[in-house]
């Protein structure tokens, strides 16, 4: 066996190996196992060699908590009161109802489904709580919750049935929601009495812990490629796989939900009568706030404590403009803290790709020299020549006949 056999080939790849040597003439041969290769590979059908990388969300989310401690110290500074009694329960119920807003735009921004129907959702759940909050909660809002699902399946059909980009089946149903919302031309005044205030520091804790333990989720592997698996690893047309479907479509009828309970939260808040708006605006905010969060807008990446800390964020500093008199459109905050996530996205899949192993110095089986790919140039690498023999060869009849000057 000569010693440029694949068996000598070896290249290494993070933890896993695959090389040749000899004992005594007999050849050895580790080859990786499939349990290691599926550890090493993210996605084993089309991945990069690796896991992603968390140090970036670390940092980042270092950063947005001190950003919130230093805004929430400047909410103090101008109004102390705002962070006391009723005026910081309004604030949480606030924080929630964005919050749900916000984890919808992240789980479908995980599985590569980005919804554009959230706000307009929200703002008709919103409209419809109050124009029958009078008949309880469950009986008025059941209705709401069976037709965002419904209308979630009916986006999922077309994202997933014909395989077509979310953005633009969502944006359909966010038009159709909008003409439902503009059937109203004026204010409508909150019936019944239901006041989310009572339970702030309960329905903030639940979308805290929905939040976390999402993201903690997010961290294990089976988990992380099982949402992400219909982010496209080629071309973005190809369909990939009934699995990734499934998740999609799931996600896509989850955000549809968790809207209508944001748009409840809105419209029982206290603030007055709810407005006929188009809802594109909270839309924008939702998924700013979760892309500045550190969740990726190509999918599956995300980080732990990123998306509660960005719904903070904003809620505090939407409070704290509102208290400075700045005259400051929603849809402008939206735009900013949209334009801002695309960045933080940037940052997340640059420094959150799996580390790129170099190869070991020396290894020959890297060189493109030896590269056995082309039969062509595998004829081309056998010498000419045979080397030097060292010591007394064995007998052997072919040498006399081939080399004309062997020994005897």
């Amino acid at each position: 066996m000569t010693y440029d056999e694949p068996a000598y080939r070896r290249r290494d790849f993070g933890d896993t190996e695959a090389y040749g040597d000899t004992d005594g003439g007999i050849t050895r041969t580790q080859r990786v196992s499939a349990a290691a290769l599926d550890d090493v590979f993210d996605d084993p059908a089309h991945g990069e060699p690796g896991r992603d990388r968390l140090a970036v969300h670390v940092l980042w989310e270092i950063l947005l908590l001190v950003a919130v401690v230093a805004l929430g110290f400047l909410l103090y500074r101008t109004q102390a009161s705002a962070l006391r009694g009723q005026a910081l329960k309004t604030l949480l119920v606030s924080a929630a109802a964005l919050g749900l807003l916000t984890l919808g735009a992240g789980v479908t921004l995980r599985a590569a489904v980005p919804n554009l129907a959230l706000g307009p959702v929200a703002v008709a759940a919103g409209l419809h709580f109050a124009e029958n909050g009078d008949r309880g909660v469950v009986p008025a809002m059941t209705p709401a919750v069976l037709a965002a699902a419904g209308l979630g399946l009916a986006v999922t059909l077309l994202v997933v049935g014909f395989h077509v980009p979310s953005w633009a089946a969502s944006l359909a149903a966010a038009l159709g929601v909008i003409v439902f919302i503009q059937q109203r031309t004026a204010p409508v005044r909150v019936q019944g009495e239901y006041d989310p205030r009572g339970t702030a520091l309960y329905l903030f804790g639940g979308f805290a812990a929905l939040a976390v333990l999402g993201g903690l989720f997010g961290m294990i592997k089976p988990i992380r490629r099982m949402v992400g698996r219909f982010r496209p690893v080629a071309d973005p047309a190809r369909r990939r796989g009934a699995g990734g479907g499934v998740v999609a479509g799931a996600a896509m009828v989850a955000s549809m939900v968790l809207a209508t309970g944001a748009g409840l939260l809105m419209a029982a808040n206290g603030s007055g009568p709810v407005r006929p708006v188009t809802g594109l605006e909270w839309t924008g905010l939702a998924i700013g706030a979760a892309l500045v969060g550190g969740t990726s807008a190509y999918g599956r990446r995300g980080g732990i404590f990123g998306t509660l800390l960005s719904v903070l964020l904003v809620t505090l500093f939407l409070r704290y403009s509102d208290l400075k008199n700045w005259d400051i459109a929603l849809g402008a905050t939206a735009a900013v803290v949209l334009a801002g996530g695309l960045v933080v996205t940037r940052l997340v899949e640059t420094f959150g790709r799996p580390r790129v192993v170099a190869p070991v110095d020396g290894d020959w089986a890297a060189e493109t020299d030896n590269d056995w790919s082309d039969p062509a140039e595998r004829s081309d690498s056998w010498s000419a020549t045979l080397p030097a023999q060292p010591g007394k060869p064995r007998p052997d009849p072919w040498d006399a006949d081939r080399w004309g000057s062997a020994d005897r």
